[in-house]
């Protein structure tokens, strides 16, 4: 299940690096506005996979069971959820944009670039809520492969489309950062119409009727991991908000190459992100089965996967920081603060692949209340004030060590709780 889910999630990060390279390209100043919408893009989309985790689990539950009556109403449910989550949160996040990207020390020049780019990006979020829940959804029956085929297709139009809009091309003209935003918009209204029509055909949406009891109630099941799941989604991208503050304050350079990071950050933990999404549906089916041993050999197998994956991916990158970093700019302070990032952070992403596995594991195990408090103690009581102390003592390296150093301590807690986890109680 995670090489095709593995391959989704790729196309989907398509999206997060064809933009981030191709914006590049118009300049530091772009790339900065850029790294600065993270937060309230990473904020929102953290909403969906929170949600679509929460389907996943309750579903994949139900399945365990053999309860398989009404799964249309449930997932038609779970996706209303998603929608009107997601309208509420694009609306609040154009209202306090401006705002918060001047708190978070972003220049008068930089305000018009971000606005082009974020305004579009907020309208186009709506169109990925039915991709990815409903993708969740079909992964809970154990299909994983044609969910990622959409998301593929997806990846694919926004990478053909995304230097057409930005730098312009025959009838279409040059949009700079918003012409980004409007390839992601396209893209994304094309993969909702396909997962529209693939969920119709595996009898997972449909004409049914649906009263407001039994919508309330199905939100309620998702909810009870989705909730949590979703604010320890969130919690990651206002985490990496705070961190951009203190860059900021450093060097406006040290805040495109955190951006940078980010995203390269995303590709090399595909494989982790890829086993986490198939395992849970995999525990939450066991768990319904009460196959409690086979989900602990799942679990713990997956940690020791997550060691040695990330060390060796750790080795190529490193071994190609400065390659890599030329991509993304032509600045050399900027390339500098990449290589740099890259030589440090990742050391501990198969400690962080630990973290996010166990985090998972947690919410199909039905303690998602117990996955948020492990991820905002990582990110709130260890690495934030780690960070503080770092960037007093070494500026931008220091805020990159202390964050590898906390993900290292976590990632060896979490290991040793995982063995203390898996009794189904």
């Amino acid at each position: 299940m995670s090489i095709p889910t593995g391959l989704g999630i790729l196309s989907l990060l398509l999206f997060n690096i064809t933009d981030t390279f191709f914006i590049s390209l118009l300049g530091t100043q772009e790339l900065t506005a850029l790294s600065f919408t993270f937060p309230i893009t990473f904020i929102i989309s953290s909403i969906i996979i929170g949600f679509g985790g929460g389907l996943s689990a309750a579903l994949a539950r139900l399945i365990g069971k053999g309860e398989m009556d009404n799964i249309k109403g449930f997932v038609i449910s779970g996706l209303l959820l998603g929608l009107v989550s997601i309208t509420l949160l694009s609306t609040l996040g154009y209202a306090v944009a401006n705002p918060l990207f001047k708190l978070m020390g972003a220049s008068a020049t930089l305000m018009p670039l971000i606005d082009e780019y974020l305004y579009v990006w907020l309208l186009a979020i709506g169109f990925l809520v039915v991709p990815m829940m409903g993708n969740n959804a079909l992964r809970a029956t154990g299909d994983a492969k044609t969910p990622s085929y959409i998301m593929m297709g997806a990846g694919i139009v926004n990478v053909v489309l995304d230097p057409i809009f930005i730098f312009g091309w025959g009838f279409v003209p040059a949009m700079g950062m918003q012409g980004a935003a409007i390839a992601t918009l396209i893209a994304w209204v094309l993969s909702c119409v396909a997962s529209l029509t693939l969920l119709y055909k595996s009898q997972l949406i449909g004409f049914v009727s649906l009263t407001s009891a039994t919508v309330i109630l199905t939100w309620r099941r998702i909810l009870k991991v989705g909730y949590p799941a979703a604010l320890s989604q969130m919690i990651n991208p206002l985490f990496n908000a705070i961190v951009m503050t203190m860059l900021a304050k450093i060097d406006a350079n040290a805040v495109a190459a955190y951006g940078v990071g980010m995203r390269i950050e995303s590709l090399m933990l595909i494989g982790v992100i890829a086993l986490s999404s198939s395992l849970m549906p995999f525990l939450a089916q066991n768990m319904g089965a009460k196959q409690y041993e086979r989900a602990k050999d799942g679990l713990l197998g997956s940690a020791k996967f997550s060691i040695i994956n990330q060390f060796i991916i750790y080795v190529i990158v490193a071994l190609l920081a400065h390659p890599i970093a030329n991509l993304f700019s032509n600045d050399e302070s900027v390339i500098q603060y990449i290589v740099i990032f890259l030589y440090i952070v990742p050391f501990a992403y198969g400690a962080l692949g630990i973290v996010i596995i166990f985090a998972n594991a947690l919410n199909a195990y039905n303690r998602a209340g117990n996955s948020l408090s492990l991820n905002a103690a990582r990110l709130f009581l260890i690495m934030l004030p780690m960070a503080w102390l770092g960037k007093e003592l070494h500026g931008a390296t220091g805020v990159f060590a202390a964050i590898a150093i906390g993900n290292i301590m976590m990632g060896g807690a979490c290991y040793l709780l995982a063995n203390k986890v898996t009794d189904g109680k």
